[in-house]
């Protein structure tokens, strides 16, 4: 189970999750993107408080990401701790438990992931409105 406390401060709304960010998460999550006001420039998610993510919970946070960024807003996720890191690594394709340390990395993994789903929304809007040709 997680929770997600929210701060508001400014132009820049934290997000503090804590807890195992999992297929349980989405709706936590969502539900503090739900309090988000048209002055909100920036969006920080902390995950200090998060010690294990599952391949669901990526998904979950990767859609709230997709969600802010509808909405305008900057993101930068945070506090990355040792096993979501290496979760992020693997799932970005970022080699070997030895190289998948440290939050840059997990950052890294994040953008391209966030990327590459960017890539293929854009891809599938393409073939479907005929820019592409049907093999």
């Amino acid at each position: 189970m997680i929770t997600v406390n929210t701060q508001h401060r400014g132009t820049t709304t934290l997000l503090s999750a804590v807890g195992e960010l999992d297929q349980d998460a989405g709706r936590a999550l969502q539900e503090a993107l739900d309090g988000v006001t048209t002055a909100v420039r920036d969006l920080l998610i902390d995950l200090h408080g998060v010690p294990v993510m599952d391949a669901d919970g990526l998904l979950h946070l990767l859609d709230a990401h997709r969600r802010a960024e509808s909405l305008g807003l900057r993101v930068l996720v945070t506090g990355w701790q040792p096993q979501p890191q290496q979760c992020m690594a693997e799932a970005a394709g970022i080699p070997g438990r030895g190289s998948a340390t440290g939050e840059r990395y997990a950052a890294a993994g994040f953008r391209r992931l966030i990327g590459e789903r960017a890539r293929n929304a854009r891809d599938s809007a393409d073939f479907a409105t005929g820019w592409l040709p049907r093999a």
